[in-house]
């Protein structure tokens, strides 16, 4: 792959961090993602040598995959208590942004009970980001709610929107003051797939219709909360994030590009065309390259992730050239690998960093770029073992926070781009 080949001539005020989300690393959480690990641990640890035995990661994950243990969040890595020296981390390496999502369930706990205590500590913990120059990108839904909103239907009854609706303008009212970028839903074609279908998510149920349904659903609150968020301050900037694949033709075959156009209408198409204009900006997530052979998605020997995920960063240009098309900003909210040993996330930042700035210089109105993740983090139904972040928790050591390799090459990209 390309060396640092990188030109670094990016807007004055483009944003540079990292992300995570609440329930991956605060700890000590409450919610539907706990009650379901607490349910299913055993069995995740029971069918993983079946699920991801062929990985080439597997020798050095077995003792984590195949303990109950891995599958339960329990304290993460307890950012919750340690986030003025996790933001320090961020400082060092020259950020200017950082995304994180602020627990509902910690916010409601009970139907219509709102913990101050909670809300505070949000307040101190954007204060404290503000403080060391960073922009604060919220996300108000990244996978997790308060077990009362579960036990009524979730986002399978059109009926709940109004009660997440009412959590973000409790979050608006209260927090508003300091931030200026949200987020409605963190991949809601994540959450209605996995839940509804592959049944590793909650509430690990297999309907078709059901998907659908709490996908609209989704959207559906987005849009809700856009207007919100209009009508509370012309200051926010409400965006809408979802993960976006490349998807290109195996060769000319008409079935092949046939099926590239078919994916993308179904993917994507459909579901900006209902967002339509209610969303200040276009959140990206950016992992995955999906070839068609016919309809038929094929394989190369591309290199792959620790989680067998075919690792193609460069394609992450074809992503922003094609939704620059829509005419609204982009901003990278989330790319990275699970990468273990560091021995491919370098070339993933070279090459996604390389990606926006060509975007930029065909014109493409990037606003930002978010890596995933800051740290190592509990990976939803696969547990601790894959490592996404730039710096290494060490698990056994009191959750010392370790930069890797990549995290210093990244800060230094970081530093120059914005002329440090």
């Amino acid at each position: 792959m390309a060396k640092d080949t990188l030109k670094l001539k990016f807007p004055k005020r483009f944003l540079w961090g990292a992300a995570t989300s609440s329930h991956q690393v605060e700890g000590g959480n409450h919610n539907n993602w706990t009650v379901w690990e607490l349910e299913n641990a055993k069995a995740f640890a029971s069918a993983a040598k079946y699920k991801i035995g062929h990985l080439d990661a597997w020798p050095d994950i077995e003792k984590l995959a195949i303990s109950p243990e891995n599958y339960i969040s329990g304290r993460a890595i307890d950012h919750y208590n340690r986030y003025e020296s996790d933001f320090d981390i961020m400082k060092k390496m020259h950020f200017n942004a950082f995304r994180f999502s602020i627990e509902w369930s910690r916010i409601e706990p009970e139907e219509g009970v709102w913990d101050a205590a909670e809300v505070e500590h949000y307040r101190q913990y954007i204060a404290a980001l503000k403080k060391r120059g960073l922009e604060p990108l919220i996300t108000l839904y990244h996978w997790t709610t308060p077990v009362w909103f579960a036990k009524k239907g979730g986002f399978a009854r059109a009926g709940n929107i109004k009660y997440f609706v009412r959590f973000a303008d409790k979050v608006l009212e209260e927090l508003g003051a300091d931030i200026r970028l949200i987020t409605t839903i963190n991949e809601p074609d994540t959450v209605a797939s996995h839940g509804y279908m592959f049944q590793d998510h909650p509430p690990g149920a297999h309907s078709l219709f059901k998907m659908i349904w709490v996908y609209r659903n989704h959207l559906k609150a987005h849009k809700e909360i856009y207007m919100l968020a209009k009508r509370r301050s012309r200051r926010f900037h409400v965006g809408f994030v979802k993960n976006y694949v490349c998807v290109q033709p195996a060769n000319e075959r008409f079935l092949s590009r046939f099926a590239v156009w078919l994916d993308y209408l179904l993917r994507d198409g459909v579901v900006l065309g209902y967002v339509g204009r209610k969303t200040a900006f276009i959140g990206v997530n950016y992992y995955f390259t999906d070839t068609y052979d016919g309809f038929k998605v094929v394989h190369d020997d591309t290199a792959n992730s620790d989680l067998g995920w075919e690792m193609r960063p460069a394609n992450l240009l074809h992503v922003l050239r094609r939704l620059g098309k829509r005419r609204k900003p982009l901003l990278v909210m989330e790319t990275g690998v699970a990468d273990a040993h560091d021995a491919y996330r370098k070339t993933w930042l070279n090459e996604t960093i390389r990606a926006v700035q060509l975007a930029l210089d065909e014109g493409v109105n990037v606003q930002g770029y978010l890596h995933w993740s800051m740290f190592d983090n509990f990976e939803w139904a696969y547990g601790r073992w894959p490592r996404f972040g730039l710096v290494e928790v060490d698990y056994d050591n009191n959750l010392q926070r370790k930069p890797r390799k990549s995290a210093v090459y990244y800060a230094a990209i970081v530093k120059k781009a914005r002329g440090l």
